[in-house]
């Protein structure tokens, strides 16, 4: 492979990863908008609760935050051998 093909295969992987970590914070911000949404309809009184859907959606949000971080990572090594 040629520098210049490496180098336009590498560009072509941060562009990728870049997008998949928009996606990724995308589905955090709607996790944590309907986590919010959730405990404002909550109503412990009258025995309206969502504990298990809220819990289930804070472990999506820290499942993205792994996998941001995770290709955050993976990007500066590109970035650096670019």
């Amino acid at each position: 492979m040629t520098n210049q093909s490496v180098n336009e295969s590498e560009s072509l992987q941060i562009e990728d990863i870049e997008k998949e970590i928009g996606r990724f914070r995308a589905e955090q911000a709607a996790a944590v908008a309907k986590v919010k949404e959730l405990l404002l309809r909550e109503d412990p009184a009258r025995g309206i609760t969502f504990h298990e859907e809220i819990f289930r959606l804070q472990q999506d949000k820290l499942r993205l935050d792994t996998e941001i971080q995770f290709l955050q990572v993976k990007l500066r090594r590109l970035a650096s051998t670019w």
